[in-house]
């Protein structure tokens, strides 16, 4: 593959998909650099690999690392990435999504490293005005999180007319599941994605699930979404890497399965797949949550060959909860 021996620099590397993306990057036997300021992230995700401890937007230590390292490739997977979060610290996210990610493309075009890849999200949409999303519905983000995303695609635009800087935006919609190994999975403290909360409940570690908003103009009632095993998304990134490598231009990409399921969908099939009755607790709509974000990814499947191996929720939340019993 294009993508063999050579190095990449992934940038939040010990975060969930982080830590997914460089087990998949070794196995393509890639040269992998992490730089991870363990804010999110976990040291015990990744084994082997150069890491160095520090924050994107350190430029001294960006460029002792640009000098040091010739990379072929970024990777950033390191954004803050709570909606609700955001809604309440907008300064906090704009400073970390958007001004460290300017200190990093700053030290890439002084070091003439040309391409990169950003996990973006479906929350630059916003509302959507039609389902499934394709990548030309109209942006129009309902939280500070996705204008922060938002924006750094916008400059990523303007670099590459400017710099010739390549790049790839994969907007992510819900990342779910672990590795099948079990040996790294959805690490979070404190944990905000429903699925390892939805597995909480079922295994008695807390003592009920909340489901925020109960009068969405949806089928039960609560939010639906589009659900990716972790792995899927990790190999459209280097699909996504390869095509960069061949002299690709940029481009943007949905990560979606094309299937939505509701908060209620997905404490069903987890009391499924555990065996295990979940208590749920009703609770307001939190702020910024679109009622239905499902993707259409038709556009990478067909341009880059992308056809994800875990297609079904079950499938996904089986890999979650190998790993959640792991952790006991």
């Amino acid at each position: 593959m294009p993508s063999s021996d050579k190095k990449i620099l992934v940038v939040g590397g010990a975060g969930y998909i982080g830590a997914h993306m460089v087990r998949q990057l070794a196995r393509a036997s890639c040269d992998v650099v992490i730089l991870d300021n363990l804010s999110t992230g976990n040291r015990k995700l990744v084994q082997g690999e150069a890491f160095i401890q520090g924050n994107l937007g350190n430029s001294d230590l960006l460029d002792k690392l640009f000098s040091r390292h010739t990379f072929d490739a970024v990777m950033h997977f390191a954004a803050f990435s709570q909606v609700g979060e955001s809604m309440h610290q907008p300064l906090a996210y704009y400073r970390n999504n958007l001004a460290e990610t300017v200190a990093l493309l700053d030290a890439m075009v002084r070091h003439d490293v040309k391409r990169f890849i950003f996990s973006s999200t479906a929350a630059v949409y916003g509302e959507p005005v039609a389902i499934p999303i394709t990548e030309d519905h109209p942006c129009a983000p309902t939280n500070p999180y996705g204008n922060t995303k938002l924006a750094v695609e916008r400059m990523l635009a303007d670099c590459d007319a400017a710099y010739g800087l390549k790049f790839t935006a994969l907007r992510y919609f819900n990342a779910a599941g672990a590795d099948e190994s079990a040996e790294i999975g959805e690490m979070h403290d404190p944990e905000t994605h429903l699925i390892p909360i939805v597995l909480s409940a079922a295994d008695g570690r807390i003592d009920h699930i909340r489901v925020f908003g109960t009068d969405y103009p949806t089928t039960d009632g609560t939010c639906v979404r589009d659900y990716v095993h972790v792995n899927d998304l990790a190999q459209a990134h280097l699909l996504a890497l390869d095509a960069l490598l061949e002299g690709g231009d940029s481009a943007v990409y949905n990560l979606g399965s094309s299937h939505g399921y509701s908060v209620r969908d997905v404490i069903s099939k987890a009391e499924g797949v555990t065996g295990k009755r979940i208590p749920v607790v009703e609770a307001p709509r939190r702020p910024g949550d679109p009622a239905v974000l499902v993707a259409s990814s038709e556009k990478i499947r067909r341009e880059l060959g992308w056809a994800p191996a875990y297609d079904n929720l079950e499938k996904i939340i089986r890999t979650a909860w190998n790993w959640h019993l792991k952790q006991k």
